[in-house]
Order: structure tokens, then C-alpha cells, then sequence
């Protein structure tokens, strides 16, 4: 009696959702009325058909398993197969299993509020508020324990209504931990309180701390072969830099969900953070294959599918990270091509304009880089103008590129502190900018602020979580580093090739960068020691590469 009287007080604390006006999709709100607007997480562009359309039962896709409220056999193995999926980021897909789950029986509750937790992967507030309520309407016929997870989806959107709200966020966890007080073996309620330990209540297993991994250990504990617990773990300890045991939760998650492009992916996100490139490469073209496959067979347009272009930009930065750069480049343009508008992939797109600066090919640099100055999202505006700005210094073109300074601190200040997700928020988009302010002062005289300013921008861009932010951070020193050469601070330059070692050993450039330091300083001994690594790193490089031919003047 104990526990039904806590699960019935739990589903009375269900809150109230509104639909606020401000979620809706960006492209509905005017920038005027809200210098926010264009920031908004507008919903992935997929048609409701595609996410509604049937879908067969697969296997090879995780292990998890929640005995929910049905007489139906299929409704049961869809709403299993939706959680995998959705535990996996695969929104299309457990989108249309949940679908099939609710044909097969209509009432299932539990089916609605995983299509609730669906949209809000496709960032679609009104949708997954909608899916909520339904879920609320179906609570009468669903089991105590499935009204509670009701309950906790309620608060979860009350605290998503309120990001910057602590209050809301403690009141979400305390519901959740109040539900495993009287349900400690549910494994799903501890792989969701250790998402709901991120930053927010938008968490989802990609962004958790040291604070979430007893969480997860919990779950492996009751079920050691829990492919999401692993997935979760893996992500976890990346973000807190332990990347050994990011890598043994890669494996296991990827042998756990062998046709889930996503779990190949992410066993290369760390593959790659040790040094073993070619077994990373792997890994994202097994991902890439798996995708085009499932395109071709199901009909499905790449661009609907947030993880292809994800996928491609990490790709693109191991060929890049070898010097094989024509395949970098061919790689950037395909993932740039798909069409997909998120404020992450949008904001991702600047990989290509900076590539091209950091080859100094100025023109084709300004090219791309005012192309993401016309986004519907102020991340890759800001980050367009800033770009836009240092390849106009390579010009030359010392004015314009003031100019482009004052819009890109324009645009950064439409971007919010905080935002749900994986969305870039301000502080990622800051050292991008003001890396700009950092190189004009520099440029124009005032070097030791210039340099100053740099040096802080260095240490912010290797402080980014994420297996994006962790490449891109390496290139961006570099071009950062040549900079510093270029206007003969050596200090900086030192430090910037220190900081570029410290984060990647394994890069070729991080070594090239050294030696052109210690050459400077006339100690042609370690430079040749730095050259030979850099060598190392290099050895499957273009062969046209210019550094090539720099390292072979000794």
C-alpha cells in the first residue's frame, strides 16, 4: 500500500505543460520581437509521414526491455524496439516504432510518452507536449508504475519550460529518485536519473558528468550487458577526459548494437582520441555504410537523419588530422550538402571555412564562411562573420574585417547562455569570435592584449566538450599558432604548439608547430626531433601536402 500511495501522489504532482508561444519553431518567430528568435530550437525538418510511416521489427539495434501495460505481442516488441532506437538518437525510427506500437494497441500510454521523448529529440516542443498529454489521457489505463513515469515526463517538461530554473531541474531528479526508492531494480528509471544529472533537464546521456556514471554502473550492475548503459558511459567519460574507459564502453556498445550507425560512430569518437586513426576511419565508414544502406531501403532522404552530416564532419576531421586533404574537403562539402538545419550542425559547418583559412585559401574561405552568415541560426552567423573576418586579414583587408568583428559580437549576443540539448550555446561560440578580436589587435599594435586574449581563447576552446569541439579546438590552435609566428610572438607561438601537444600528441601539425618554435629559439636538435614526428604523424599525408615540403627544409 506504501508504494501505490506514493506512485498515485507522484501522478498527482503531474504539472500543468503549456504550448508557449516562444517554442514554437524559429522560422515562425520574428527576430525583431525576440533577438532570441533565430536561436530557437526549431524542430528537425521531417515530415510527419516519414515519422509516422510503418516499420518492420529489426534485430542488431541494443537490449532494451520494459514490460509495459498490453495484451499485444507486437505493441510490446515495437515499444522495445522505439526504446532502442530512442536510446540510440535514432528519433525516425523509434518515432515509427512507437507509431506501430499505438496501431497495434491503441491505449498503450507508455508508447505516447516515447513518442513525447521522440520529438523532443527532434527539438519539436509543441509535438512532444502534445504526445505528453495524449500519454496523460491514456494514464487510466496504464499500471501504477507506468502513471509515475508520466508523472516524472510531466516535470521534466516543466523543467525544460524553465532551463535556468534550479529549482525545476531538483524538483524533476527528486521525482525520479523518489519512484527507484520504491522500484530500485528499474533499470530504465536509473538510465533516466542519470541523464537528468546533466546540466539541465533537456539531458539525454550526452553531456553527463562524473555525477551520472553511478547511475549507469547501477544499470550494468543489474544488467552487464545493457547496450545503452554502456552507449551512456561512453559518452560520460568523455566529457570528464577519461577516454581509456570511454573506449572499453565503445566497444561493448558497438558489439551490443552492431546495426546501429550511432554505436560504430561513437566507438571511433575515442578511437581517434588515442591515436589509432585508421581503426576510427573504419568505424565511421562502417556508420556511413550502415546509413546508406538503411537510406536506400527505406527511401529515406539523408538530410532527415541529424547523425549522417554528424557522422561525416568527424569523418572529414580524420582525414584532415592525417593530411589527406583532398579527402577532408570532399568529406566537409558532402556533409555540408545534406541540407540539414540544426543550431549544431549549422554552427558545424564552419569546419570547412576554417579548413580552407587554415590551407590559406583566402577567397574560397570568405566564400564559405558569409555562406553560414545568412543562417536561420545566430551560432553560425556569429561564428560565418568571424570566419569571414580572418580570411579577409589574409587578404588583407584589414577594415572589413573589423567590420565583420562588429557583427559576429552582434550575432554572439543573440545566443543564448543556455540551451536545451546539444545545441551550441554562447560560451561555445565565444572563443570563435573573440579569437578574431584577439588576432586584429595583435595586427594592428596591441599585441600584448592581443596576446593575452588569445592565450584565453585557447584554454576556453580545449574546455568544449564534445568529440566535435575537441577536433575542431585542435585545428583552430593551429591556425591560431601560425598567426602568433606571423607576428612574431614566439611566446604565444610556443604556447599555442605546448597546448596543441597537450591535447592531441598523436597530430602531425601539433609537432610541426613545436619545431618551428624551437627553430626559432636555435635549438635545431629538438626541432629535428619535433620534425621527425611530425613526419610520423603525417606518413599517410597528400602528397602534395606544403608541410611536406616545409619539414624536408630541416
Amino acid at each position: 500500500m506504501r508504494r501505490l500511495s506514493l506512485l498515485v501522489l507522484l501522478f498527482a504532482a503531474v504539472p500543468a505543460v503549456a504550448d508557449h508561444d516562444h517554442m514554437q519553431p524559429a522560422a515562425t518567430a520574428s527576430a525583431a520581437d525576440d533577438p532570441h528568435a533565430l536561436c530557437a530550437m526549431a524542430p528537425l525538418d521531417v515530415p510527419s509521414v516519414l515519422l509516422e510511416r510503418p516499420v518492420p521489427l529489426r534485430k542488431g539495434i541494443g537490449n532494451s526491455h520494459e514490460k509495459v501495460t498490453t495484451q499485444s505481442a507486437s505493441a510490446q516488441q515495437y515499444y522495445d524496439q522505439g526504446l532502442n532506437y530512442l536510446e540510440s538518437y535514432v528519433w525516425i525510427e523509434a518515432s515509427r516504432s512507437f507509431h506501430a506500437a499505438l496501431r497495434s494497441d491503441p491505449d498503450l500510454a507508455m508508447a505516447a510518452l516515447g513518442l513525447s521523448r521522440t520529438y523532443s529529440g527532434l527539438d519539436n516542443t509543441p509535438e512532444a507536449k502534445r504526445w505528453y498529454e495524449r500519454a496523460l489521457a491514456l494514464a487510466p489505463k496504464a499500471s501504477d508504475w507506468e502513471r509515475s513515469r508520466i508523472a516524472i515526463r510531466g516535470k521534466q517538461l516543466a523543467a525544460l519550460d524553465a532551463l535556468e530554473d534550479p529549482a525545476a531541474l531538483i524538483a524533476y531528479r527528486k521525482m525520479i529518485d523518489d519512484a527507484l526508492a520504491y522500484d530500485p531494480e528499474n533499470v530504465e528509471l536509473w538510465l533516466l536519473r542519470g541523464n537528468a544529472e546533466e546540466a539541465n533537464a533537456s539531458g539525454r546521456g550526452q553531456r553527463g558528468g562524473a555525477a551520472s556514471i553511478a547511475f549507469y554502473l547501477r544499470v550494468l550492475a543489474l544488467q552487464p550487458d545493457h547496450a545503452s548503459a554502456h552507449h551512456y558511459l561512453v559518452h560520460t567519460y568523455e566529457t570528464i577526459g577519461q577516454i581509456d574507459k570511454a573506449l572499453e564502453h565503445g566497444a561493448k556498445y558497438a558489439k551490443l548494437s552492431p546495426q546501429i550507425p550511432h554505436a560504430a560512430h561513437m566507438w571511433a569518437h575515442d578511437l581517434r582520441r588515442v591515436g589509432k586513426l585508421d581503426e576510427a576511419i573504419l568505424q565511421f565508414q562502417k556508420a556511413y555504410a550502415l546509413e546508406e544502406a538503411y537510406y536506400e531501403e527505406e527511401k529515406i532522404e539523408p538530410g532527415f537523419d541529424w547523425h549522417h552530416g554528424h557522422n561525416l564532419d568527424l569523418l572529414a576531421s580524420c582525414y584532415q588530422h592525417k593530411g589527406q586533404m583532398g579527402l577532408a574537403e570532399k568529406t566537409m562539402r558532402e556533409s555540408g550538402a545534406l541540407g540539414t538545419k540544426t543550431p549544431y550542425l549549422e554552427f558545424n559547418r564552419r569546419e570547412l571555412p576554417n579548413f580552407l583559412i587554415h590551407r590559406q585559401r583566402w577567397n574560397d574561405a570568405l566564400t564559405e564562411a558569409r555562406t553560414l552568415t545568412t543562417s536561420p541560426f545566430a551560432q553560425a552567423r556569429a561564428a560565418g562573420h568571424a570566419l569571414a573576418g580572418q580570411a579577409l586579414i589574409g587578404l588583407g583587408r584589414m577594415d572589413e574585417a573589423s567590420t565583420e568583428l562588429t557583427a559576429a559580437r552582434e550575432q554572439l549576443e543573440r545566443v543564448p547562455k543556455v540551451l536545451p540539448g546539444i545545441a551550441p550555446n554562447r560560451a561555445q561560440v565565444e572563443p570563435w569570435v573573440e579569437s578574431l578580436r584577439a588576432e586584429l589587435l595583435m595586427r594592428n599594435g596591441d599585441r600584448a592584449t592581443g596576446s593575452q586574449l588569445m592565450k584565453d581563447m585557447i584554454k576556453s576552446l580545449r574546455a568544449l566538450k564534445g568529440p566535435d569541439a575537441w577536433s575542431q579546438a585542435l585545428f583552430r590552435m593551429e591556425t591560431m599558432a601560425r598567426t602568433a609566428r606571423d607576428v612574431g610572438d614566439w611566446d604565444l607561438a610556443g604556447f599555442a604548439a605546448d597546448q596543441m601537444i597537450e591535447h592531441d600528441a598523436a597530430y602531425g601539425g601539433s609537432h610541426l608547430a613545436k619545431a618551428l618554435v624551437l627553430k626559432q629559439k636555435g635549438d635545431a636538435p629538438g626541432a629535428q626531433k619535433e620534425v621527425e614526428l611530425a613526419k610520423k604523424g603525417w606518413k599517410d599525408a597528400d602528397p602534395e601536402l606544403p608541410e611536406r615540403a616545409l619539414m624536408a627544409t630541416r
